[in-house]
């Protein structure tokens, strides 16, 4: 049970070309936003779609497989954990940030 505790799955398509950071100490990290969409019927019984955007975040080996191989548009499946942070910007102002932490990704298609 203990593998369920803060896990996160999903697919989608990403939103725009995922964004590179080289690292001087041989890490990298690659972030991307990922669109997931959900359809339902409304109280009319009208087709609806809702669309959420997801901010991800992939270190090193994961970090690779998107940079090599996917781009804007692709399908990928998203396997990590949620986590929330905050920063200070330079004029002072404190930040939140929540994303997910890839510790897995699966293509569904490729660039």
């Amino acid at each position: 049970m203990h593998t369920l505790i803060n896990h996160v799955q999903l697919i989608g398509n990403i939103g725009q070309e995922p964004e590179t950071t080289n690292f001087e100490n041989g890490n990298k990290v690659v972030k991307f936003s990922l669109a997931t969409n959900e359809s339902y019927r409304d109280g009319e019984g009208i087709k609806q779609q809702e669309t959420n955007w997801h901010s991800i975040v992939a270190w090193n080996g994961t970090g690779e497989v998107i940079e090599k191989y996917a781009g804007k548009g692709s399908r990928v499946g998203v396997v990590g954990k949620l986590r929330h942070r905050s920063y200070e910007t330079k004029e002072g102002e404190k930040r939140y940030v929540t994303e997910i932490k890839a510790t897995e990704v699966l293509l569904l298609d490729s660039k």
